[in-house]
């Protein structure tokens, strides 16, 4: 097989330029469209369990296990993936690390505890009606997800915020801190959708109102499980793009402010 020409070469090199320019979406529109899909989706579940679902209460009946939905959507998926595109913020490229660091953190530990009360409604839920926890995989891959986001929380915390940690640590803890940041938010968005489904079988059963006949509360609760998981896979490429990417700095970041307001 013949290697192809310096000419050949020369135009396929043209023509990945123009494809990459024509997929080249600048950040801030997108980051745009990204906030207001995650509200959309937000509004979605609340109008969902509000309209179908009889509304919200904390009497331990089902009222109370409609606030699980919200917060997990709100909490699991769209802030926390707020707190994952911060660094792509182009603002952020310059100056001190360590604002933005507390930004990042404070909204992850703010994803963290909706997150929490969301799972605190559904098991107040289930002990007052007598359910059983855990049995489920969507629950087992829910609660595992948070165990998950806990752990990378905390380990982002003694990494990167505290003073005394060790450059060497952040270096190496870094891409591993990044790898599984994507992923939480992935197993966040399967834990959404499995149990927006779970939630349609469990309560279209009756009559006219079965899943499978698809009525009206099934196609807004699909298109929900959707949309959620378009928000994910969007924030995760957009995570994986490498011009959006921060530039590595070779100076320590976070100490350096701290340094100066020393002196």
């Amino acid at each position: 097989m013949a290697a192809p020409s310096e000419e050949e070469g020369a135009v396929g090199r043209r023509y990945h330029q123009r494809s990459t320019a024509m997929l080249d979406v600048p950040f801030l529109p997108f980051c745009a469209f990204l906030g207001t899909l995650g509200l959309l989706c937000v509004a979605m579940v609340g109008s969902w369990c509000q309209h179908w679902r009889g509304g919200f209460s904390l009497d331990g009946s089902s009222r109370t296990f409609n606030w699980h939905p919200v917060l997990m959507v709100t909490g699991l998926v769209v802030l926390y993936g707020a707190a994952a595109l911060v660094y792509r913020i182009p603002y952020t490229w310059s100056g001190p690390k360590l604002p933005w660091k507390v930004l990042h953190g404070s909204l992850a530990l703010g994803a963290f505890i909706l997150t929490v009360l969301g799972l605190l409604a559904v098991f107040y839920f289930h002990n007052s009606q007598g359910t059983p926890n855990m049995y489920s995989l969507h629950s087992w891959m829910g609660l595992g997800t948070v165990l998950l986001f806990s752990c990378q929380w905390a380990a982002g915390f003694g990494a990167f915020l505290l003073p005394w940690a060790p450059t060497w640590l952040r270096v190496l803890y870094k891409p591993i801190h990044v790898f599984f940041g994507s992923t939480i938010l992935l197993l966040s968005v399967a834990s959404c959708v499995s149990g927006i489904n779970e939630k349609l079988f469990f309560s279209l059963k009756n009559g006219t109102m079965q899943y499978k006949l698809l009525p009206a509360e099934a196609v807004f609760a699909n298109t929900l499980g959707l949309l959620i998981l378009i928000f994910g896979v969007l924030v995760v490429a957009a995570l994986a793009r490498p011009s959006w990417k921060r530039p590595d700095s070779d100076s320590p970041d976070s100490r350096q402010p701290l340094l100066a307001a020393e002196r």
